[in-house]
């Protein structure tokens, strides 16, 4: 009986064969990038202190850290723990949830740079939003009225 067999291998390939690209249409645009948090309290901490015209280290002293870990807090360099950020807040004369509250009120508009921002904080017209309670505190930048 003869063989029909041929002298061929079969070749089975280790990883699938790449399908060619295809090119979309209309090239997506990113999805714009959420500030992070540590710096857009940074971002706080230097413009209240600046609007103060204040230094760093008056503000570093009064708050009992270094000089140079405010600078670093301020440029979004470290994370703080929230001890920190609420001396950082005593020393310039306002509360945690002041702070806090202005860099929400930063985080509600991601379309604009960071840095390009004005930090004033308006207060809310009667009626513009409703919330179920609201929180209020007074800063030197003005009212700041929290949805809680």
């Amino acid at each position: 009986m003869s063989s029909h067999a041929s002298d061929e291998a079969r070749v089975i390939p280790l990883r699938p064969v790449p399908a060619a690209p295809v090119k979309p249409e209309a090239p997506e645009a990113p999805a714009p990038k959420e500030p992070l948090w540590r710096d857009v309290v940074g971002d706080v901490l230097r413009r209240e202190r600046l609007a103060q015209e204040r230094t760093l280290k008056d503000v570093a002293d009064a708050a009992r850290i270094s000089m140079p870990y405010l600078s670093e807090l301020e440029r979004g360099r470290k994370e703080a723990s929230s001890e920190v950020l609420a001396a950082a807040a005593h020393a310039l004369g306002l509360g945690l949830a002041d702070l806090l509250a202005l860099a929400h009120g930063r985080l509600a508009r991601p379309a604009q740079p960071l840095r390009s921002r004005p930090l004033t904080s308006q207060p809310l017209r009667s009626g513009a939003r409703t919330a179920p309670r609201r929180t209020e505190a007074r800063s030197r930048l003005g009212d700041i009225r929290l949805a809680a």
